[in-house]
């Protein structure tokens, strides 16, 4: 497979505390893979898939609430089961309203996420950036920030939020044996193809998996809000079962050409 650029696919949002889209899958590029080591040997028809969750919050302020500060909200990017997701995210860049100060925002480390406040709603940019032996390529994504709930007839609340939230996958295919062998024990990561007859050496102890990691939020302060995206096991299940029905099919159709080509090798060696 060749290398191929980080790609998002389209979905229309639902600003409603139970809104979200389930349907995405993100393509992560490639790094190149001149050497034959450990580091950048690739495992061919292999993918490792990250089940995430980017979208906003956003608080209505009440009596504080000002022409220019009514609202204040948070954007982020989490697992969809809430693990840690440094493990392959090095740092998130968000890109607000040019009327903020410092409108290009940086976070380093996990939870990738910012809180501002403000009176407008707008997309939001947002740009992943990956660990070395991840991806040498980011993966943009993108967010239309919403303050009021689609009822406009209905009052506003101080304790009910607006949420918006956007279920995707990033997909990395063709991953290296290192990238392999470091994730795929994570519980942040799903892998729903090997190739057949694959011999990797088994992975080390898993470590304090129950522990909360610095980056997860499952007991974020907002998490009480956060979609519960169940069904996301699911839909990871049924896309690697149609893979693998896709698979066989481009088996059979081999099998099937080699068949049609057997005639004509004995016509021709028939006729010599």
């Amino acid at each position: 497979m060749p290398p191929t650029s980080p790609k998002k696919h389209g979905g229309e949002q639902q600003p409603d505390t139970n809104s979200g889209q389930k349907s995405q899958r993100s393509k992560a590029a490639r790094v190149s893979d001149d050497a034959a080591d450990k580091k950048t040997r690739r495992l061919k028809d292999a993918e490792i898939s990250f089940p995430i969750v980017y979208g906003t919050i956003s608080f209505w302020l009440g009596k504080k609430a000002s022409e220019f500060n009514s609202h204040k909200w948070t954007v982020y990017v989490r697992s969809a089961t809430n693990e840690d997701l440094s493990v392959i995210i090095k740092r998130a860049v968000f890109q607000l309203h040019p009327s903020f100060n410092n409108p290009t925002r940086v976070v380093e480390s996990a939870p990738f996420e910012l809180s501002e406040s403000g009176w407008g709603e707008f997309e939001i940019a947002i740009t992943l950036f990956f660990h070395n032996d991840v991806c040498d390529k980011q993966l943009d994504l993108y967010h239309q920030l919403k303050l009021y709930p689609e009822d406009d007839n209905g009052p506003q609340s101080t304790k009910k939020p607006v949420v918006v939230e956007t279920y995707d996958e990033i997909v990395f295919s063709e991953p290296t044996e290192a990238f392999f062998l470091r994730v795929q024990n994570h519980p942040a990561a799903f892998v729903p193809r090997l190739p057949a007859g694959l011999n990797l050496p088994l992975p080390g102890p898993i470590e304090h998996v129950n522990e909360k990691k610095r980056g997860d939020t499952k007991d974020h302060p907002l998490s009480q809000w956060f979609m519960n995206f169940s069904e996301a096991d699911e839909l990871l299940k049924l896309a690697a079962a149609r893979q693998q029905v896709q698979a066989h099919i481009v088996k059979l159709r081999r099998q099937l050409s080699m068949i049609d080509g057997l005639p004509q090798q004995s016509k021709t060696a028939s006729g010599q």
